[in-house]
């Protein structure tokens, strides 16, 4: 079980932790909402919850919850900018299916 950054996703987090000065790392999640069913949430956690799933990659702490890692196990954490529009992508294996507006997506 991984989850894995790219250097521009990576640079970016630190970028953020650098500026807000706090943190222990990037929590990732999942939660059900949309069209299909599923939505990735990306936060900073400031501490640990029991039973954390804790993964150290390109100078980052990820943290997951195992219930959310069964949905996010071997995802790639993305960084990239179009024209005016930058953001985080999940570029994730598990996938079957996203809605239209891809806001949401379905295992």
């Amino acid at each position: 079980m991984a989850i894995t950054l790219t250097d521009a996703a990576a640079d970016r987090v630190k970028t953020f932790m650098d500026n807000r000065g706090k943190g222990v790392g990037l929590r990732l999640a999942v939660r059900t909402t949309g069209c299909s069913g599923m939505a990735y949430v990306l936060e900073f956690a400031d501490e640990l919850d029991e039973g954390d799933v804790v993964f150290e990659n390109n100078d980052v702490t990820v943290i997951i919850d195992p219930k959310s890692l069964v949905y996010l196990d071997g995802t790639e954490l993305d960084f990239g900018k179009e024209g005016l529009n930058e953001g985080f992508k999940f570029n994730n294996p598990n996938v079957k299916d996203e809605c239209g507006c891809g806001e949401s997506f379905t295992v």
